[in-house]
């Protein structure tokens, strides 16, 4: 059995499509003894270090546009426009007080810490927070605040971070990269729901969001994808990982959380593809 070395990277809601890479990987017989991630990588990548991605895949594959939204708390008052207790409350039903040390494999979090004005990683201490202060992308989600510390969205510094990885006696590296070039996608087809009145009433209160207060996101969503990309490319200039799976960054928007389906297929059909490529003569 090979074992592999993992970097997720960055990229808001395409960070579903880490949950398909894994799932490939290890269906064809990968053993993934490391993990590291930034942002959506690093949530991704701790749920399946404490053993709860296939939890946390469930419960996303039932949600619509409309439960995710109901899931935003929003507030002006901490620092950002979203404070995340909501989606932090299940998943802390779900990791409980987990110690990064105590994990069954080697995990990395990565996120900016303001105050020190520095790249930070999390390699101990509770694995909730360690994901909540890199997911906290600055004006969207609130900061987080570690003893005298501030963090935020570990992708300001570091969207694909392979460094924490360069110790591993792995037999591959490999890094996601969420935000690879666009380029024209192979529809998935899925079943329709039926249209039930309740089904419509979730139409017409998405159409109304979507058309007034949600656009905004949509350019913050642009402009982090742009800053993570450009980031991206200074670092693999001087570190590099056996091989890099990209995630074309069309595939969806970055706060489209409710496709989830469309995403982890995606990711489990790019790496199958991957390994056909190189590890199957």
């Amino acid at each position: 059995m090979k074992k592999v070395a993992l970097a997720l990277s960055s990229g808001g809601a395409r960070g579903y499509a880490h949950i398909g890479v894994i799932e490939a990987l290890q269906k064809a017989g990968f053993d993934i003894e490391a993990i590291s991630g930034s942002s959506m990588g690093a949530l991704i990548g701790g749920l399946f270090a404490c053993n709860k991605l296939n939890e946390y895949k469930e419960w996303v594959l039932e949600l619509d546009a409309l439960e995710v939204i109901t899931l935003l708390d929003f507030s002006l008052k901490s620092g950002g426009v979203i404070e995340g207790n909501k989606v932090f409350m299940k998943l802390h039903k779900m990791i409980g007080n987990v110690k990064i040390e105590n994990l069954p494999i080697a995990y990395t979090a990565v996120a900016t810490n303001l105050t020190k004005k520095k790249e930070e990683w999390f390699q101990s201490g509770s694995l909730l927070d360690a994901i909540r202060a890199s997911i906290a992308i600055p004006t969207i989600f609130t900061p987080k605040r570690i003893g005298n510390n501030i963090y935020v969205d570990g992708g300001l510094l570091d969207p694909l971070p392979i460094a924490p990885l360069l110790a591993a006696k792995s037999d591959y590296l490999i890094a996601i990269n969420l935000n690879g070039k666009n380029k024209k996608l192979h529809t998935i087809k899925i079943p329709k729901a039926k249209q039930t009145q309740a089904n419509i009433l979730k139409e017409k209160l998405l159409h109304y969001f979507q058309s007034n207060s949600i656009s905004i996101f949509e350019v913050f969503g642009q402009s982090i994808d742009l800053m993570s990309d450009a980031i991206m490319q200074c670092k693999l200039a001087s570190t590099q990982a056996d091989f890099i799976i990209d995630i074309p960054s069309n595939l969806a928007g970055f706060y489209e959380f409710h496709k989830a389906y469309e995403l982890i297929e995606y990711g489990k059909k790019i790496t199958k593809h991957f390994l056909e490529e190189n590890f199957i003569q």
